[in-house]
């Protein structure tokens, strides 16, 4: 496992964090259509009380280490590295948390198969190896919405859940799919208890924390719905990322995760 330092300067170098790719301009439009009630952008959740603008741009300045200065319109914005490593800690603690009960049940699921889904495959397995059961409610579940034209459905890889579109794993904010994997588990006369913990990203951890199910979750920049879900007690972990950059770079992320989480338990 790297260290800390050596960690800071891999998110660094890889712009997993600092300066981020995710431009200035895209940020302050999320966090303005967050304010302004766009559904879209919370995610799955609801909220106990109004988040104005500039509430917004506060939380995640102080959550996400975005520029706190709303003078700041354009060009580059930041993650703080030291707030993703701090978050990263927090995470493997609710994770061994989990893995500590008997027979704990786990739920992963994943909006962006091109970059996070490099995190949650290796954590799974470990969660497994652990004596986790995984679980894969709704396979092959097919709906419309949320803009897309044709049907799309649940797939499961390696006990991780992602949005399918005719054989390809699809980038998704929607918090349909783990709304409709709650109540197969929850409802309907099913024997099967809600999950012990959700590790997730997008609307599929969104769906999770408005469920109350104890959810930990990884978000860009541009997604304050879940740090705002984390700030009124619905999500337990936020971890502020650049969520799209190579698979690759994710690893000693992933290790850290990991070896903490074991050293936990």
């Amino acid at each position: 496992m790297l260290s800390r330092d050596q960690l800071r300067d891999h998110l660094v170098r890889t712009r997993i964090a600092g300066d981020v790719a995710t431009s200035r301009e895209n940020n302050l439009d999320h966090y303005s259509s967050l304010a302004n009630g766009d559904p879209h952008y919370a995610l799955g959740l609801s909220f106990d009380q109004p988040w104005s603008f500039r509430d917004v741009l506060a939380l995640m300045a102080k959550s996400a280490g975005v520029v706190a200065d709303p003078g700041h319109r354009w060009g580059q914005d930041t993650i703080d590295p030291d707030l993703t490593i701090d978050a990263l800690d927090a995470m493997a603690e609710r994770i061994a948390s989990a893995l500590a009960r008997p027979e704990p049940r786990i739920l992963f699921a994943t909006g962006h198969p091109t970059g996070l889904l490099a995190v949650h495959l290796p954590l799974a397995a470990f969660c497994a190896q652990r004596g986790a059961r995984l679980l894969t409610p709704a396979e092959g579940w097919t709906y419309s919405g949320s803009g897309f034209g044709r049907p799309r459905r649940i797939r499961y890889l390696q006990d991780v859940a992602m949005l399918d579109d005719r054989g390809s794993f699809v980038h998704t904010h929607d918090a349909a799919p783990m709304r409709h994997m709650l109540r197969e588990l929850g409802g309907g006369g099913s024997p099967e208890p809600m999950p012990d913990l959700v590790v997730a990203d997008h609307g599929w951890a969104g769906a999770a924390g408005e469920a109350g199910v104890p959810t930990v979750a990884f978000a860009d920049s541009n997604d304050p719905g879940l740090f705002v879900g984390e700030a009124e007690g619905k999500i337990d972990v936020v971890v502020p990322l650049d969520d799209n950059v190579l698979p690759r770079y994710y690893a000693p992320l992933t290790e850290r995760l990991v070896t903490l989480v074991s050293r936990a338990l």
